[in-house]
């Protein structure tokens, strides 16, 4: 793939044939405020937030929708577009909760401290699901909107909790169309979209209907790509451990983030560094893998059967068993019933071991999708 070589801030960068200006830019790691961009969605525009100068261009340009070319020089952080910038933030901001998002002393806020701002509790950072991982509070911190004076209106809409997995409150969102894009784009579903269009646009299911009712499938993939808190898990407490793994919901091999305390998994992320589900996930392998790894039917040991009872044993006494009882049979005597629940490469350990170490031929597998 061709390689381009541009200039943003002063800064010689390279970046691959058919990037934007904003992807050349955060691939080296040059910073520049967006909302409703996502790497994965068509861009927008939306937000006005990522715009940048453009030498040969008369006027300031959305980075996420021009695409990068050779020689481009691109300056992104200068007075002028700091003001742009803070401009388009007022209307995102006088619909979202934002006198905590612009107080000197919110990196310093706790739960219990008392609010200098005198505000009301529900619209405090410390109360938001997406406080500290919130990328509306990295926006305004960047364009240093602090004590700012914006004339916030509650717009006193009701939380939609119908879901028993995430809850919408639609209070806190922004209108970016990040989530109604990854349910049309990337899920094919149509459950959420823009709707009431003007100064009453909200994003959701048509006619407001709770999200329950609609034909959504509880993917998860719209609190995912929310900037904000206005899609929450309702179940995600803070971890003290998070470790890669892959699910073992089937054999697609999604990448998992679970996140452990006192050697329990309490929540599941879908990894969004991994090559096979990008950073989204089914409803198995986002919601069912806490109960599935902790509910008490679950077989932990192995179990032999003892006159009609079964009694756990080691793995070692296990395997000595099977393989004692095992050359009681002839090579077409036995099969191999894998899982479609392990990965590819497991299933085809399994496979080359009954074809090569055992001598048969009868394979099956668990599934018949």
């Amino acid at each position: 793939m061709e390689t381009l070589n541009l200039s943003i801030d002063g800064k010689e960068v390279k970046a691959k044939q058919g990037s934007t200006v904003l992807a050349a830019a955060l691939d080296n790691e040059i910073y520049i405020p967006s909302l409703c961009f996502h790497p994965h969605l068509s861009a927008t525009g939306g937000c006005r937030l990522c715009v940048v100068e453009i030498e040969g261009y008369k006027d300031y340009v959305p980075s996420c929708t021009i695409s990068a070319t050779d020689s481009m020089v691109v300056r992104t952080s200068t007075p002028q577009l700091l003001q742009l910038r803070r401009e388009a933030l007022n209307p995102i901001l006088s619909q979202h909760p934002c006198a905590c998002l612009m107080c000197w002393r919110q990196k310093k806020c706790g739960p219990d401290d008392i609010c200098l701002r005198n505000v009301a509790v529900t619209d405090r950072c410390v109360t938001c699901p997406r406080n500290y991982n919130c990328e509306l509070q990295q926006v305004v911190c960047h364009v240093n909107k602090n004590d700012v004076k914006i004339e916030y209106s509650y717009r006193n809409l009701p939380i939609d909790d119908s879901n028993p997995f995430f809850a919408r409150d639609l209070n806190r969102c922004i209108l970016c169309g990040r989530c109604s894009r990854v349910c049309n784009e990337i899920r094919g579903i149509g459950a959420v979209n823009v709707y009431n269009w003007g100064g009453d646009s909200l994003n959701g299911p048509f006619g407001s209907k709770p999200i329950f009712d609609t034909n959504c499938i509880s993917c998860g993939a719209c609190v995912s790509s929310c900037p904000v808190g206005a899609l929450y898990f309702k179940d995600s407490p803070k971890a003290e451990t998070e470790t890669k793994t892959t699910c073992t919901y089937c054999g697609v091999g999604c990448g998992l983030v679970l996140g452990t305390r006192e050697n329990k998994v309490i929540n599941v992320y879908p990894d969004k560094e991994s090559e096979v589900n990008k950073g989204y996930l089914c409803v198995k392998g986002h919601f069912a893998i806490k109960e599935m790894v902790h509910h008490p039917d679950r077989l932990t040991v192995p179990l032999i059967n003892c006159g009609g009872q079964f009694s756990p044993v080691n793995l070692d006494e296990a395997l000595n068993i099977v393989a004692s009882r095992l050359r009681n049979y002839r090579s077409d005597e036995v099969a191999v019933i894998s899982s479609s629940k392990c990965t590819n490469e497991d299933n085809y350990v399994a496979q080359k071991f009954a074809r090569v170490v055992l001598g048969t031929n009868n394979v099956d597998n668990c599934a018949r999708l």
